[in-house]
């Protein structure tokens, strides 16, 4: 396989993983909280502009999303996110390395779960933010443990409104993602990942393909025929924003 396919080809799997579209259906065990994810970011990704941080920015899947004229990937210190290659700069867990009111905007994608002192991180969230800056985070609602050990907690709407505002954020908009029965296929896909992985990506692939694509499509049907429960749903999305004449937190 020459380098030019090999590159095209992992470019393709990040897309599938983060930014499926109709084919991820058959490859992404994740295919509906990926999608429901990117699909809903998509309303808050324009009011990220000019300076942006993004927190935990892991292989950065919603840069070019993102309209900034400065963009900065943020993660945090270990030998793992040093290889990946992906951030420019990294922290130690406690303290971001950038000066008050750095940033207009800060995104946080699927990281808050892995925080074990929420006030603390928010304050910094709201130091580096310059007046007026806008907070985009996303943070599950419903999901297995993951990274572990590093999986610390599950916010409702109210738990995650009450931690914003405690840290001096204005909350302006909330969404939940995937508050329909497509939530319990993607419950049993995550199920049927776990409890199938092999070290053999080529197996997995397959094992996709055979058992959890067809969760999928099943999924995707009865979600259309089945009422809705928005108070079962997999993810918060929130945009909240520094006051505008506050100073750092």
């Amino acid at each position: 396989m020459s380098g030019t396919l090999r590159l095209r080809l992992r470019a393709w799997k990040e897309r599938q993983l983060y930014v499926p579209d109709a084919v991820g259906m058959l490859v992404n065990p994740f295919y509906f909280a990926r999608r429901a994810l990117v699909r809903g970011l998509a309303e808050f990704f324009p009011r990220l502009t000019g300076e942006v941080l993004d927190v935990g920015c892991g292989t950065r899947p919603y840069r070019r999303f993102i309209p900034a004229v400065r963009y900065v990937g943020m993660e945090l210190d270990t030998p793992r996110a040093r290889a990946s290659f992906h951030a420019e700069v990294y922290y130690d867990g406690r303290t971001f390395p950038f000066a008050d009111g750095s940033f207009d905007g800060v995104l946080c994608s699927q990281v808050f779960e892995h925080v074990f002192t929420p006030g603390p991180f928010l304050d910094e969230i709201y130091r580096v933010l310059r007046p007026g800056g806008c907070l985009v985070l996303t943070v599950p609602f419903v999901w297995d443990e993951h990274e572990q050990p590093a999986d610390y907690a599950r916010y409702s709407s109210f738990g995650l409104r009450a931690q914003l505002e405690r840290a001096g954020f204005e909350v302006e908009m909330h969404r939940k993602t995937l508050g329909d029965a497509r939530v319990l296929f993607q419950l049993f896909n995550a199920y049927l990942y776990k409890v199938t992985l092999t070290r053999s990506p080529r197996f997995n692939l397959l094992l996709t393909v055979l058992l959890m694509a067809p969760v999928n499509l099943l999924g995707c049907c009865l979600g259309w025929i089945l009422p809705a429960n928005p108070d079962l749903y997999l993810d918060n999305i929130v945009q909240a924003r520094k006051r505008a004449g506050t100073g750092p937190g």
